[in-house]
């Protein structure tokens, strides 16, 4: 099984420690969120891998989009992102958080790289630019159950985090329930949206476990099954090496 999205630097525990914990729990490969460190993580653990980029919250701070360019072509690093727009925390400002998901677009283009989307409270503007975009697209944490129809017509992968296990997200468990099969991803995007049983405390990649779980009986599959299934899906997208 693979934990699609994370932030090892994040978790409590050390990233080796993480690592270890996952792999017990049958978790093979995990992808981490960030920049340098990221990629410092993808180069020293087994099984790890990075998507580099800047979030929505860095908006309004002075961002160095140059010092995505170098990372780009890394052999551990397979997507641009997270990066999208976020209206709902509204921590940067909105023209700010456009600009920047704009160029990361760009560069995601150049580099012939998936995006990983964070979209929150956005749906209409984001999925408005992504409208041209040629690369694959993951909504990471998937949540923009309004626009379901329009990410299936577009092809986009859409990863379920923790929250789908949660009693008052029916509605995410309706999308995950009728989201083709070849388009499903399963994240922790730990330390944040620890899944029930688990909920309360910080999240880690080994519990993407209960996750694929909650998603294999709401589509009646075998979790098994269902994990072979997602594995194929991230090396897609991904272009993951093995």
């Amino acid at each position: 099984m693979i934990d699609t999205h994370a932030h090892l630097e994040m978790c409590d525990g050390t990233p080796e420690e993480l690592v270890a914990a996952a792999g017990s729990a049958g978790v093979s490969r995990i992808v981490t969120i960030g920049r340098g460190q990221a990629v410092d993580l993808a180069e020293r653990l087994p099984g790890v891998v990075a998507v580099v980029g800047f979030h929505p919250h860095e908006a309004g701070n002075a961002v160095d989009l140059e010092e995505l360019r170098p990372l780009l072509g890394h052999h551990r690093v397979v997507a641009v992102g997270e990066c999208g727009l976020d209206y709902y925390r509204d921590y940067a400002p909105r023209d700010a958080q456009r600009r920047l998901f704009e160029s990361q677009i760009e560069l995601a283009q150049e580099a012939d790289l998936p995006l990983v989307i964070h979209t929150r409270d956005a749906g209409d503007d984001t999925f408005a630019m992504l409208k041209d975009v040629t690369v694959p697209v993951v909504l990471h944490c998937f949540s923009t159950v309004g626009r379901l129809s329009d990410a299936l017509e577009r092809d986009y992968y859409c990863s379920f985090a923790g929250n789908v296990t949660y009693p008052a997200a029916p509605e995410l468990r309706a999308a995950a329930r009728v989201v083709p099969a070849d388009r499903l991803l399963a994240e922790t995007d730990s330390p944040y949206l620890t899944p029930v049983p688990h909920r309360g405390k910080r999240n880690t990649p080994a519990n993407v476990m209960l996750t694929l779980e909650c998603l294999a009986t709401e589509r009646a599959v075998d979790p098994a099954v269902l994990a072979a299934q997602i594995d194929r899906n991230a090396d897609r997208v991904f272009r993951l090496p093995r």
